[in-house]
């Protein structure tokens, strides 16, 4: 498939003509020391994080508000973040009165860094389609001109500017890798990159759950996910954009998925090579750079990475912190069993040979075996982990690898609680809203009909928290359960059979 030439040919002359640097200004493609000489290669970093927003947003939200025509009476986006802070610059660079509309479930940092740009902020709904929706109804009954965060040609032609400074600085780079959620920055950079050095591979990097652009490349054209993380908050997006997908698509090269443990071991490697911290999905391109070059077929390309945004929330460290040495496979967790019996504890240590134990979780429930929920630090990284677990069989211990179980990580850590006392018992994964009267509406959705058994929640700092709910229900009821849960409005994933669940829950 090839991408409309005319299109396309419009789009790179546009991109050479935006209007940008009124608001935004050349960021520094800088070269990393630690990770080229780590991986053998030459890695150079695109600072957006850099930008008066810190973000590329500015570029094309910029782009779009200084295209429209004279007497335009105001402009409205709706975004919990970047988007905001772009569109909000930008109008206030113009003299255009501004109207952002933003989740109620917003951290009260994003809302402030918005404030300071002067618009009309409205809280509204509890996630980012209940706030578009409501931004759109304003702009059609206002005569306001919506600014898409991405599909947009405008937009697209303003964030191309970052693959030409790319070029600019380093004409000759290899491979650059660029962080997907709507696709605006994907197509913009692609667009140029690839007129004018054809040879360079485009790497697309998603999170692996709000990876949009796979799945339109798989279906052949955009779809809608069934949900999305909202780790990555940033690239959050069910669905990419209809132009955005046409231009993109047939130029990139490959696309990469990524972990959430991988994107909080990037933004540890931002952090140790400038001592910035980017938010998640600003390090999301360097976590699909660091599991690409495991694979790289020569060593010494040149490679880059875009760090698209710093706009985190300072709460939301200590969860990237505990993730940070699991998605650079410094530590593995597993379940083992020993006897309940004296010295079991110090026979089990042992057989660990030396290593470092990061956590050891343990509650009396049976009178023959524990179950042991332990931590390890692995520097030899996945291999290591691997070791142990063959260490951990030959020493006669039955184990459980849960280094990949997200309930373990998220919920089982924390939370050491036994087996229920009654039969009867379902577990469930949820997300709620972070916001006041979340909690009262679901239990009034759930009603008074099943008893909870189990409830485990932990802040993170993001807009949406993360909650482990146990039911008890009489097996026949577990549809009945299922439809309930469904209409609470809330995603959920069933654990009931979640063998880490099993064993410790």
């Amino acid at each position: 498939m090839s991408p409309d030439p005319q299109l396309l040919h419009r789009l790179v002359r546009a991109i050479g003509r935006a209007r940008v640097y009124d608001v935004a200004h050349r960021t520094p493609l800088q070269r990393t020391e630690l990770l080229s000489q780590r991986h053998e290669q030459q890695i150079f970093l695109k600072r957006e994080d850099l930008q008066r927003t810190h973000s590329f947003k500015c570029r094309g939200s910029y782009n779009r508000i200084v295209q429209l025509p004279l007497g335009t009476s105001g402009v409205v986006a709706a975004s919990a973040g970047n988007h905001a802070q772009g569109v909000a610059l930008g109008a206030r660079e113009r003299g255009l009165p501004a109207t952002i509309v933003m989740p109620r479930t917003t951290p009260r940092i994003k809302v402030q860094a918005v404030e300071r740009y002067g618009p009309h902020i409205v809280l509204y709904g509890d996630n980012f389609d209940q706030a578009k929706a409501h931004a759109q109804q304003l702009a059609e009954e206002n005569g306001w001109q919506m600014i898409h965060p991405f599909d947009d040609f405008d937009v697209i032609a303003g964030q191309g500017t970052v693959g030409k400074e790319i070029l600019d600085e380093e004409p000759d780079v290899d491979v650059v890798f660029v962080p997907v959620g709507g696709g605006g920055l994907l197509a913009g950079v692609a667009a140029w990159i690839k007129h004018l050095h054809p040879d360079c591979r485009i790497v697309a990097v998603e999170a692996e759950e709000s990876a949009c652009f796979a799945a339109a490349r798989e279906a052949g054209q955009p779809v809608d996910l069934n949900t999305v993380d909202s780790f990555a908050d940033g690239v959050a997006v069910k669905r990419i954009g209809e132009l955005a997908f046409s231009i993109a698509n047939p130029l990139v090269d490959e696309v990469i998925t990524v972990s959430a443990d991988a994107i909080c071991a990037a933004i540890k490697a931002v952090y140790e090579n400038t001592r910035a911290i980017a938010e998640p999905a600003g390090a999301l391109a360097l976590a699909g750079l660091k599991q690409w070059v495991k694979q790289a077929p020569e060593p010494n390309m040149k490679l880059v990475a875009l760090i698209s945004g710093a706009n985190i929330d300072f709460h939301n460290l200590r969860y990237i912190s505990e993730r940070t040495e699991l998605g650079e496979n410094r530590e593995a967790l597993f379940a083992v069993t020993i006897p309940e019996k004296p010295g079991e504890f110090l026979k089990l240590s042992r057989a660990l040979h030396g290593r470092n134990i990061t956590e050891f979780n343990y509650r009396y429930n049976d009178a023959r075996a524990a179950q042991i929920f332990i931590g390890v630090q692995t520097p030899g990284g996945r291999k290591e982990g691997q070791a142990v677990h063959q260490e951990l069989e030959q020493a006669g211990y039955p184990v459980m690898d849960l280094s990949d179980n997200e309930t373990a990580k998220l919920h089982l850590r924390y939370l050491m609680g036994g087996h229920a006392a009654t039969g009867g018992e379902y577990l469930f994964r949820f997300e709620f809203p972070e916001r006041p009267g979340a909690l009262i509406q679901f239990l009034e959705a759930l009603g008074m009909r099943w008893n909870i058994s189990l409830f485990h929640y932990r802040n993170h700092g993001a807009a949406m928290g993360r909650v482990l709910l146990g039911l008890q229900a009489p097996a026949g009821q577990k549809a009945e359960v299922l439809t309930t849960l469904a209409q609470t409005g809330y995603p959920f994933v069933d654990e009931s059979e979640n063998p880490a669940c099993r064993l410790f829950l």
